[in-house]
């Protein structure tokens, strides 16, 4: 509660004792994405009606359309020659159009899109070394193990030791290819179809594939529709800094 005080010159003082304050301070990044966006705006870039456009579609999407996308993969040949030679093209028959996906397109909307194929002898993970880069078009936003130095470091150093943290383990002849993500190429895995669903629908397949299956850091299975909840492990060789 306010208290009011009088200083020396008879003017009212307010202090608030014991509250804390409504917003924390902000930090160095968001000072600079701030002065870049006020900036873009003042140089007609975009329009501020643009940004909040963007804010708003970018918040509402999901991993359902990968999802999707690699359940109608599985079980069209023809979808799945196109998504492996033109993901981009892909992604349009599935009504993602990575070019203009709110309607007036934004630099970061113009990327190289790839899917991964994984064999029964190959399993990929994607990552972002430098950030955060995720092909949110298609997967929604990224998870915030993505963007720790703790995946972003290690899983390229010791991939088998992070993804057993995910209780993922691969034996020896299974070959782990890690492919980082950048500001011009997004990737998305393609997994191997499990085995015991046979006969499913597109429906049926899509509940199975994760946003964690999308990423390489999980495996399709009957029976898991979300991405799992595991216990905590503690990390070998964990990044202490930034």
């Amino acid at each position: 509660m306010a208290e009011t005080h009088r200083d020396g010159s008879g003017h009212d003082t307010h202090q608030h004792a014991g509250t804390a304050p409504m917003v924390e301070e902000v930090t160095d990044f968001e000072v600079l994405e701030i002065a870049l966006r006020e900036l873009a705006i003042e140089k007609g870039l975009f329009t501020a009606e643009d940004h909040r456009r963007y804010t708003e579609h970018v918040e509402q999407l999901e991993p359902a359309a990968g999802s999707r996308f690699v359940a109608k993969a599985w079980l069209d040949p023809d979808f799945r020659r196109l998504a492996l030679s033109d993901a981009i093209a892909a992604s349009r028959e599935m009504g993602i159009d990575w070019l203009h996906p709110t309607g007036f397109g934004t630099p970061s909307d113009f990327t190289a899109f790839e899917v991964l194929e994984d064999t029964p002898t190959l399993h990929h993970v994607i990552v972002c070394t430098l950030c955060s880069c995720y092909p949110r078009p298609i997967l929604g936003m990224s998870p915030e193990w993505y963007r720790t130095p703790n995946y972003r470091r290690r899983i390229v150093r010791w991939p088998r030791q992070v993804l057993a943290e995910f209780g993922l383990y691969l034996s020896e002849d299974v070959e782990v290819r890690v492919e980082d993500s950048n500001s011009k190429h997004r990737f998305m895995v393609l997994p191997v179809r499990p085995d015991g669903t046979e006969g499913w629908t597109e429906e049926q397949l899509a509940e199975i594939v994760t946003r964690d299956c999308l990423i390489g850091v999980a495996l399709p299975r009957p029976g898991v529709t979300s991405n799992a909840i595991r216990p905590r492990h503690p990390a070998i060789r964990p990044v202490t800094g930034d």
